[in-house]
């Protein structure tokens, strides 16, 4: 490994011997689906056990209150999760920000809930990748870190939030306040399966557009009624022809209905947009207000606008780009090709960012298929993974980066 001395090479070994393959198995074997309260607390308690070993002040901090549009159109506070959070020499010259998230995309009826090997190396689980692999990557880093001489001269806070594959909306003022002066953050999203990590992310956006017409006999007097129905498939219809290349737009679902005898009066449209920059951004929000607007005038309906753009988009800046540079070097020393990518994907990092602060997200595990049941995990990149964190935080601390 080129340019590594021999007591940098016993503070990589350190981070290689985490016991990092047990303890995804021990916490994928958990259901902590973004909804599942229970599973989330088992989840909370088992990371604070294992965050312990690192000095500092952790706390289990209680969620946000969250709203969300009911069904039926009612706007309701949903409970989430508790979000980890531990601060490590806040007074050190260097300061970092590492993020992670417990939730998974699995709810606890989701048939995929166990693991299995694919292949020798090869995991397949729910969550292994996305992200408790990377957790256990971040845990056994910065175990390694606090064995160096130069641990005094560099702080940290970590945050694991409960939310964050629902749009963190709970934890997102966590991280802005935590993200607050730091030199440079981490978060362990998977990289791809050849190691490849997430460059520029577009942003992100969910609404639910509750619409309101009137009823009426769907036989007697179908004109007397405002059908709410009808006029949010145009309001799809719309949205999805306004978007383009640097803005796409995702019309998921209508909820609302009535006996087929009956014009409906009430209908709530889902839809979520993707800008790739700040203006297309600001193009969605007037597409969506020009939509809302033709569409109430040409139903006779009313409309409420309920979500907003919870990721901003996360652009390859010069900040950016030198973490990144920080990055592929010390890939390069632990002989590790380091590459990136513009991604549609969103995450923390996205959040972040918008703060000011460089973020590399996607320092945890290579895997792939997320979000599915063919999620699967490459065990052997723990080690390596660990390792290129831990070699990243010392070139950091050796005043490697500013």
């Amino acid at each position: 490994m080129n340019g590594i001395l021999p007591s940098e090479m016993a503070l990589l070994e350190c981070a290689a011997a985490a016991p990092m393959l047990a303890q995804v198995e021990t916490w994928a074997a958990i259901n902590s689906g973004s909804r599942n309260l229970t599973g989330l607390s088992h989840m909370a308690s088992l990371l604070a056990d294992a965050f312990s070993v690192l000095p500092g002040d952790l706390r289990l901090i209680d969620a946000a209150p969250v709203e969300a549009v009911t069904p039926e159109g009612h706007v309701s506070t949903t409970e989430q999760g508790r979000h980890l959070f531990l601060s490590v020499r806040p007074q050190a010259p260097i300061r970092l920000l590492l993020t992670g998230h417990m939730d998974t995309v699995f709810p606890l009826d989701h048939p995929f809930q166990a693991l299995r090997w694919l292949e020798p190396g090869v995991l397949n689980g729910p969550g292994v990748a996305d992200m408790k692999g990377g957790l256990a990557v971040m845990l056994a880093a910065l175990t390694a870190i606090e064995t160096m001489r130069e641990a005094a001269t560099i702080g940290y806070d970590v945050v694991i939030n409960s939310d964050e594959e629902v749009g963190s909306p709970s934890s997102a003022a966590l991280l802005r306040q935590v993200a607050a002066g730091k030199l440079a953050a981490f978060t362990y999203e998977p990289a791809l399966p050849d190691g490849t990590l997430a460059g520029a992310r577009a942003g992100s956006g969910n609404f639910s557009i509750i619409v309101t017409g009137r009823s009426a006999h769907a036989g007697r007097n179908p004109d007397d009624g405002r059908n709410a129905l009808l006029a949010a498939a145009d309001l799809a219809l719309r949205l999805k022809a306004g978007s383009g290349p640097g803005l796409s737009c995702n019309p998921a679902r209508i909820d609302g209905a009535s006996p087929n005898n009956v014009v409906p009066d009430h209908a709530i449209l889902r839809v979520n947009f993707r800008p790739r920059t700040a203006a297309d951004e600001r193009a969605a929000q007037a597409l969506i207000e020009h939509a809302m607007a033709d569409v109430a005038r040409n139903h006779e309906v009313d409309l409420h606008l309920h979500g907003g753009f919870g990721r901003p988009p996360k652009p390859m800046d010069a900040k950016a780009e030198r973490l990144f540079g920080l990055v592929r070097r010390c890939g390069a020393e632990l002989g590790l090709p380091i590459g990136w990518r513009d991604t549609g994907g969103v995450c923390d990092g996205n959040n972040i960012a918008a703060c000011g602060v460089p973020v590399v997200d996607t320092m945890g595990v290579r895997g792939g298929n997320i979000h599915s049941d063919a999620e699967f995990l490459i065990a052997d990149s723990l080690a390596e993974r660990a390792q290129l964190s831990t070699l990243t935080l010392l070139r950091i601390a050796q005043g490697q980066y500013r």
